[in-house]
């Protein structure tokens, strides 16, 4: 290295370098035939250009990386480095290929440590995920078996790498940066000695990689904006008065452009002061008289205002059984539900409330979303269900009397966000209803929580009310910071499941 401090520069490589890079390769390669022909690096120069990348330091040429693209269907199959390179050093580039090949990545032996190789390999990357291509696939050597070749077959060698308990130079940099071993490949590079032949099919995929799509209107959505309504119990004379006050925060809402309307779990409770002599289980069951019209009001707003609105929760009443539901109204027109699953020794004994059964992930236009209602996030058997089954977001309405209660919903709220990788948005309802027996006091501060990692604020909370005030809120969510988190946290919860101690019993039911 000619000075302590390298002044580094990364770009694609040109024709006038070809003297540099083969000598450079000479030097690297110097085991398997060393550098390629004039004519082979002018090839790749001329048919993919963007592929050829170079780091010089001060102008020198110290690194560089070699890529083509190829059909993914086809190379991610066993194949040989002549399908890559023929016998006569033509390069196999398919420029309507959707995924990247990876021919080579070399760095001089004097910058060796600088983490160089690490540069070339973002840089590959970068450049898969700015064309929009499936993966990176590459045929590594595994040079380091030929000083155990003796002792184990290469499968086991190849296993012990992964684990580390061996150190091969090109495997174990391959792993460390993000690539799997999908398969071996014997008779890959039979002038390989050192690797006895063998390659290792290696691949990283490109979680952003998006099918063509034939218009804007099914790209999906990145940047979701949820709104959230912290309400207010208050007497109410109908249900005109009740539809009244909700559509003046859906408006509010869908004029700030929000995606989503949350409402607090029971937030119609109001309606059970219009007939205050009755007992607890006939004021629950007369509120459920309600839940229909409300639920179709919501419908007419979610297409009006252009909004999807999960509309808190309603009891409802189904073949002389009560339950608690919350209802998803989607903006162009569908209803989906949610039936509470766990029931609070309050509901089960005042008001002879039944659990539902199961838990659903909903397809909507702005990704896929659940709702836990209240107690329910508290059990994360059931956000787990729904990560299993994709889930981007979910939605906790809940209702709570005193400060206690409301902390158990949003520490287990804001535990399901991490151990899920998700969002996750509660939403509560504040102030007293002394005429209404057994929801009079309400304790409430909504807030959208995010898993906990660089991507994420650094307290893993987006955005919180005012405890105990009336108001909304909104958070700005990126469903692509939950697939970098997936693949490239600091923690990858779902990916480090112990699924062989645990793995089948957090699965829903098959219908």
């Amino acid at each position: 290295m000619e000075s302590n401090t390298p002044l580094l520069n990364i770009r694609n490589i040109q024709s006038s370098d070809y003297p540099e890079l083969a000598t450079l390769m000479d030097l690297v390669f110097h085991d398997v035939g060393g550098a390629w022909p004039r004519m082979t690096i002018m090839d790749l120069i001329h048919q993919f250009p963007d592929g050829q990348i170079c780091i010089e330091d001060s102008g020198k040429i110290i690194g560089a990386a070699l890529t083509i693209k190829v059909d993914y269907n086809r190379f991610s199959l066993s194949h040989t480095y002549t399908d890559i390179i023929t016998e006569q050093n033509v390069i196999q580039h398919q420029a309507s290929g959707d995924a990247l090949y990876g021919l080579d990545v070399f760095v001089h032996p004097d910058y060796r440590g600088l983490r160089l190789g690490r540069r070339l390999y973002e840089a590959r990357k970068d450049l898969c995920r700015n064309n929009n291509l499936k993966a990176i696939l590459a045929g590594g050597r595994i040079p380091g078996y030929h000083n155990v070749a003796d002792e184990m077959s290469v499968p086991e060698y190849v296993e012990k790498v992964k684990r580390k308990e061996l150190h091969d130079p090109i495997l174990s940099f391959q792993l460390s940066n993000d690539f799997d071993v999908k398969r071996l490949m014997k008779h890959y590079l039979p002038e390989d000695t050192k690797s006895s032949g063998y390659g290792t099919l290696l691949e990283w995929d490109n979680i952003f990689y998006e099918e063509e799509t034939p218009s804007v209107i099914n790209t999906e959505k990145n940047l979701v904006r949820l709104g959230l309504v912290q309400w207010q119990m208050r007497a109410m004379v109908s249900v005109e008065d009740l539809m009244n006050q909700a559509e003046f925060f859906v408006s509010s809402l869908s004029n700030y452009h929000a995606d989503f309307a949350l409402f607090p779990e029971f937030f119609n409770a109001p309606l059970m002061g219009l007939q205050n002599e009755k007992t607890s289980v006939e004021a629950i069951r007369f509120l459920s008289e309600f839940t229909e019209d409300i639920k179709q009001r919501f419908s007419q707003m979610a297409v009006t205002y252009n909004i999807n609105i999960i509309a808190g929760s309603m009891p409802v009443l189904k073949d002389d059984r009560l339950y608690n539901i919350s209802y998803l109204l989607h903006r162009d027109g569908c209803i989906d539900e949610q039936y509470k699953i766990h029931i609070t020794p309050h509901e089960e004994r005042d008001w002879v409330i039944d659990g539902g059964e199961k838990v659903k992930v909903f397809d909507t236009d702005c990704g896929r979303v659940g709702i836990l209602i209240c107690y329910d996030a508290e059990f994360p058997e059931l956000g787990r269900m729904l990560a299993e089954e994709g889930v981007q977001i979910i939605f906790v309405p809940f209702w709570t009397d005193t400060k206690n209660g409301y902390l158990r919903v949003r520490l287990c709220a804001q535990a399901r966000a991490i151990e899920n990788e998700c969002y996750v948005a509660l939403g509560g309802s504040v102030g007293n209803l002394p005429r209404v027996d057994n929801v009079d006091i309400q304790y409430a501060q909504s807030a959208v929580f995010s898993p906990s990692d660089v991507y994420f604020p650094h307290d893993a909370t987006i955005t919180e009310a005012s405890p105990n005030t009336e108001m909304i809120i909104f958070a700005d969510v990126e469903l692509d910071k939950l697939k970098y988190l997936n693949t490239e946290g600091s923690v990858t919860n779902l990916r480090h499941r112990r699924l062989d101690l645990y793995g089948g019993f957090t699965r829903p039911k098959e219908e």
